[in-house]
């Protein structure tokens, strides 16, 4: 007759521990630890029965891929593919896939994704900006058992590992480039203000306190494109096409201003299309900044003011986090320890100065949008 199979249930009587702490051990859960000592209880109970764990010897063999997953709210924007592009460098270089889950800054497509990830089994997981509100508690349940790094707009974390970025610093240093050059009259022009992107008004904030601590309050005019925008399905244009309309929208209404800046490059540049179009010439009357220091602020002709916050870097510091956890568990779990430790990393950024800011012209002669006449501001 066939010897009957040892139970978890029998292992944990032999251990003098409960069938819980069984499984996890057993199970090498990553998220608990255990005294070296119930470990090897544990192992040694499970050895002389003679117990399995089911599947225990394939399970090597049931990963096909070693993955991980990316949560990004945006493909259209250069900034996310600049992240991506940092990530996957690192992970390819290590042997792993990256499967990413566009968003759509949609706060149902989000959960949906959250949802999956148990089924998707990944190794690692990297948010690309900030979770929604409503499901940062899942987020850090998630990093208690699977490494987890958000790449963050917002001060430092002390409860999930994070690339920081100060915002408020990067909307400071765009504010003083302006003021050394003698910009007293701006504006500041945005993409949506909005609960769910909170870290664009932190940009913005920056910018107004360095003017206001120059005793320049109410000097800067912030122009914000309407919420809807943000429930829309992005384009490839988009962030460029809001530069351009707001842009032309602060000339429809005449406002004061020697320079104008963008929430990031690509609404910088449509800030220029649109300055152009209306034959304001940057930067001898309107001088113009950005942020990102992507591809497109590069180009030769375009030659536009911006600031380097390093964004290829994050990626890849994201993914070698993710990386170095994975290997501390594979190497501590055995031994019944599990190390604790929280990563924070964060550039200081860095204005990057071109052909698009120049002194300022307080004695410009501007064109009507629609042509008619000249204005003097």
């Amino acid at each position: 007759m066939a010897k009957k199979k040892a139970t978890s249930s029998q292992v944990a009587e032999k251990a003098g521990v409960s069938q819980a702490t069984v499984s996890m051990i057993l199970n090498r859960r990553s998220n608990v630890s255990f005294s070296a000592e119930t470990v090897e209880k544990v192992e040694c109970a499970a050895r002389e029965l003679g117990y399995e764990l089911p599947h225990r010897k394939n399970k090597s063999n049931t990963r096909k891929e070693k993955l991980i997953v990316v949560l990004c709210p945006t493909l259209t924007s250069p900034y996310y593919v600049l992240l991506l592009q940092g990530i996957e460098s690192v992970a390819n270089e290590k042997g792993y896939g990256v499967f990413t889950c566009n968003t759509q800054r949609d706060a149902g497509l989000e959960e949906k994704y959250l949802r999956m990830i148990s089924t998707m089994d990944p190794q690692g997981i990297i948010y690309a900006c900030n979770p929604h509100p409503d499901f940062q508690k899942k987020v850090e349940e998630l990093a208690r058992r699977i490494p987890l790094v958000i790449i963050s707009n917002k001060e430092k974390t002390t409860t999930v590992d994070a690339i920081n970025q100060d915002n408020t610093m990067v909307g400071r240093l765009m504010a003083r480039h302006l003021l050394d050059l003698g910009h007293r009259d701006v504006a500041f022009i945005t993409p949506p203000l909005t609960r769910r992107q909170w870290q664009r008004s932190r940009r913005v904030d920056g910018f107004v306190k360095e003017y206001e601590k120059e005793g320049l309050a109410g000097h800067v005019l912030i122009k914000a494109a309407d919420e809807s925008v943000d429930r829309t399905l992005p384009k490839m244009d988009s962030e460029y096409s809001m530069g351009y309309q707001l842009t032309m929208e602060l000339l429809k209404e005449n406002r004061n201003f020697t320079a104008i800046a963008g929430q990031n490059d690509m609404m910088a540049l449509g800030a220029i299309d649109a300055l152009e179009e209306s034959r304001i010439r940057v930067p001898k009357d309107v001088s113009v900044i950005g942020c990102d220091d992507t591809f497109y602020s590069g180009i030769r002709r375009l030659s536009l003011t911006t600031i380097d916050h390093f964004v290829a870097l994050k990626g890849r510091d994201a993914c070698d986090i993710i990386i170095r956890k994975i290997m501390m568990n594979d190497q501590f779990y055995s031994a019944g320890l599990q190390p604790t430790s929280l990563y924070n990393i964060e550039y200081t950024p860095k204005l990057i100065t071109r052909k698009t800011t120049a002194y300022a012209n307080t004695k410009r002669k501007i064109p009507d949008p629609d042509g008619m006449t000249e204005k003097i501001k």
